[in-house]
């Protein structure tokens, strides 16, 4: 059997995952499967970080990786939070990075944002594929809903009027960044089955 690990310990995000790959014929794991030591994200793009924790779960596992990390990137603030997203404030709690998301959008007119989720997929015999999903809205001026986590609170899609957290897990499920870059990797590993 075909086996792979997700490179994460968020049971949210693994059982999001897990459902399509199960589907393709794989025995899926997580870093909650084994005993990993917390990875050091220390690049300066999503991608980078992505290529990190796939490198260093494959080292342990020998298994096939598939690692992702995502972003969100405000055009007022010249793409912050970006790579930053997880740890924008001091404390990294989603309340704080949401308050000063909001603090520090007070006076901007220009309200864009884009979500971005990078996933990488690193076979067991180091072949390495990247695929991206993206999601584009715009920052409310207040936090709103009480579904989802990071920065639902405060994201409006396009063609919405609420906020990620307040449209509900199905809606957000349909339309994320993550989904979508999901998408693309289960297309792929179908195509080379």
């Amino acid at each position: 059997m075909k086996r792979i690990v997700i490179a994460s310990q968020n049971e949210d995000k693994i059982s999001e995952i897990r459902n399509p790959l199960t589907a393709l014929g794989y025995e899926v794991y997580s870093l909650l499967d084994f005993d990993i030591p917390d990875i050091e994200e220390t690049g300066k793009t999503l991608r980078e970080n992505a290529r990190i924790k796939a490198h260093a779960v494959r080292k342990i596992t020998e298994y096939t990786v598939l690692s992702d990390d995502s972003g969100l990137e405000v055009d007022a603030l010249h793409g912050a939070p970006g790579v930053h997203s997880k740890r924008f404030s001091d404390s990294t709690m989603d309340e704080d990075n949401n308050e000063l998301l909001l603090k520090k959008m007070e006076d901007k007119e220009q309200r864009s944002a884009t979500f971005k989720t990078v996933m990488v997929l690193l076979f067991n015999d180091e072949r390495e594929y990247s695929f991206e999903g993206s999601l584009h809205g715009y920052i409310h001026t207040r936090q709103e809903g009480e579904h989802g986590f990071g920065y639902d609170s405060v994201f409006i899609p396009v063609g919405h009027s609420q906020t990620l957290a307040t449209l509900g897990p199905e809606t957000k499920d349909r339309i994320s960044h993550r989904r979508r870059a999901l998408r693309e990797v289960v297309n792929f590993l179908k195509d080379i089955a």
